[in-house]
């Protein structure tokens, strides 16, 4: 997958998957970003989906990592003031879709990620939400996880 850019907000510091630390963290940014209606003061939009973004891991899925919540945006858009920006490196990835009743699919489908056997590059991976993510009884998010080729 090509490079591309997001504006969002970032999560302040790293957080990890202990003790369900990174479902708390996660989970506040995310109210910030609907509260404050962050996606609507976001230039340039390529698309109205939402990006949830993992990366600048310590290690594997047990140690910390940083977090971030976007919309894709033209190279050249200027970040507004009091959002962040993020580029996403050209990487290979593999897909999985989660399905079915929110937030429940993509927990299970992460612990599902976990016990794999993938080659994960614990580079960036992200979420997808788009109009297939709008039906919380019946969701669908991509999850898409950097590999080593």
């Amino acid at each position: 997958m090509k490079a591309f850019k997001l504006i969002g907000l970032k999560l302040n510091g790293k957080t990890k998957n202990e003790n369900e630390q990174s479902g708390k963290d996660c989970g506040e940014l995310w109210q910030k970003f609907e509260v404050d209606k962050i996606s609507e003061r976001i230039p340039n939009k390529i698309s109205d989906a939402v990006y949830a973004v993992y990366y600048d891991y310590e290690s594997d899925e047990n140690g910390l990592f940083s977090y971030f919540i976007g919309c894709p945006v033209a190279d050249n858009t200027k970040v507004p003031d009091n959002l962040d920006e993020l580029f996403i490196p050209e990487q290979v990835y593999h897909k999985e879709t989660a399905k079915g009743q929110m937030t429940g699919c993509i927990t299970d489908t992460w612990r599902r990620i976990w016990r794999s056997n993938l080659n994960r590059k614990f580079g960036f991976d992200f979420e997808v939400y788009d109009e297939r993510s709008y039906d919380w009884e019946n969701a669908e998010i991509d999850i898409y996880l950097s590999v080593n080729d």
